[in-house]
């Protein structure tokens, strides 16, 4: 073995390696943005609103159910702790999976019954999606007076 054989030796294993972190490092660029949230620092400064929405809304007692179809029937119900449905809302939110944003779509849910909100939009993939809605009422103000966010497996 001479000089030689030991450099070329080396070339090809430090190529090797420096290849295949080139392929993983395409694949991690390319497959996941690595953004968890949009402006973190803004979401931050209102963490103690949050959490104040969230007793409000823990107060309120309401119960929800979602579901998704297919061909992108979305249906809501909102129900008071008395049983009698929730009425005059508009829900609106974003569907999506749960591993990109690519997929999203924005969606407004309209009273069809009292309780009940529906909206479609289009056929979707089977598989996860995640379903996030927040209502609003002309007499409830800006700020949404419920969030809903439901992880829902599309099947066939």
């Amino acid at each position: 073995m001479t000089g030689r054989h030991v450099l070329l030796i080396l070339v090809a294993f430090f190529g090797v390696v420096f290849a295949v972190n080139g392929v993983f490092l395409t694949k991690a660029l390319f497959t996941y943005t690595g953004v968890v949230s949009q402006e973190p620092y803004v979401k931050g400064l209102q963490y103690n609103a949050r959490i104040a929405a969230g007793e409000r809304q823990a107060k309120l007692g309401w119960h929800d159910a979602a579901s998704v179809s297919i061909d992108g029937a979305i249906a809501a119900t909102l129900i008071d702790p008395d049983g009698r449905p929730v009425r005059n809302l508009v829900l609106e939110g974003t569907i999506g999976r749960a591993a990109t944003s690519r997929l999203d779509r924005t969606v407004t849910l309209r009273e069809t019954e009292p309780g009940r909100y529906v909206a479609s939009v289009g056929p979707l993939e089977t598989g996860t999606w995640v379903l996030s809605l927040e209502a609003r009422g002309a007499d409830w103000g800006a700020e949404p007076v419920y969030r809903m966010r439901r992880r829902i497996w599309v099947k066939q």
